[in-house]
């Protein structure tokens, strides 16, 4: 019986899509088109997307911003059924605030998802995130960690430490732009930068350094998009899983 009920609580689940960046590295392919629009084997990237979220997911939360009415015409109200709402950041202000948008949607949710909307994911990786049933990371192996979030777990997997894009990285393992969180994620804040903005691996590192725990979970199947030349790299890869 508590096998039926543990298996029942991993479905219903809902999952925000951080959608609202401007994709500054992508111009000037960005300069008409939102980033998670942009075309990987005729699909935008972010249809890719929510072809690989996986079942357990029942509910769609995007934060939309830049050229945000592109991705609200195209995907309309709803994904095969499950609910789309979308939410505005009006500023620019980063992926931490852009979840902060979303606290009232998640006040009765125990565990859900959160994901970054410009990479190319495979399902098994976030449907084991979910399965964890506890906070958890999606994480691969790079051979430039620098640009990355940086992951430190010890010998059970769990994360130890969690450092945005250092100049002297202590892996190469790093996030994916992949997690599942718990509301205990809004009672840390984190400062802003320079840039105005704030960012969600700061808000987990905060959690981790106050004894929150947190999995990582290895990806089999990630391509990160971060520069044009990577749209016909992810089409290749696509192209030879076929």
């Amino acid at each position: 019986m508590r096998c039926v009920q543990e298996k029942s609580m991993l479905f219903g689940m809902k999952c925000i899509i951080l959608a609202a960046g401007e994709g500054v590295r992508m111009r000037p392919l960005t300069l008409t088109t939102p980033k998670p629009m942009l075309r990987v084997s005729g699909k935008p990237l972010l249809q890719h997307l929510l072809e690989a979220v996986p079942d357990e997911i029942s509910e769609f939360l995007i934060v939309v911003g830049y050229l945000g009415s592109q991705i609200k015409e195209f995907f309309g109200g709803s994904w095969h059924g499950k609910p789309i709402t979308y939410i505005t950041q009006n500023e620019k202000r980063g992926t931490a605030h852009a979840l902060s948008l979303c606290e009232e949607y998640l006040k009765s949710e125990n565990m859900f998802m959160v994901m970054f909307a410009d990479d190319i994911h495979g399902s098994d990786g976030m449907r084991a995130c979910i399965e964890q049933r506890k906070p958890s990371i999606l994480v691969a192996h790079v051979d430039d960690p620098r640009k990355f979030g940086v992951v430190e777990i010890d010998a059970e997997g769990k994360v130890i430490g969690l450092e945005e894009k250092p100049e002297n990285p202590k892996t190469n393992l790093v996030g994916n732009g992949v997690y599942v969180l718990n509301k205990y994620i809004f009672d840390y804040p984190v400062p802003m930068r320079d840039n105005g903005e704030e960012y969600l691996p700061e808000r987990i590192a905060a959690m981790i350094k106050a004894g929150h725990e947190f999995y990582a979970v290895e990806s089999t199947f990630w391509h990160p998009v971060g520069y044009p030349e990577d749209l016909q790299k992810a089409e290749e890869i696509l192209e030879q899983e076929e």
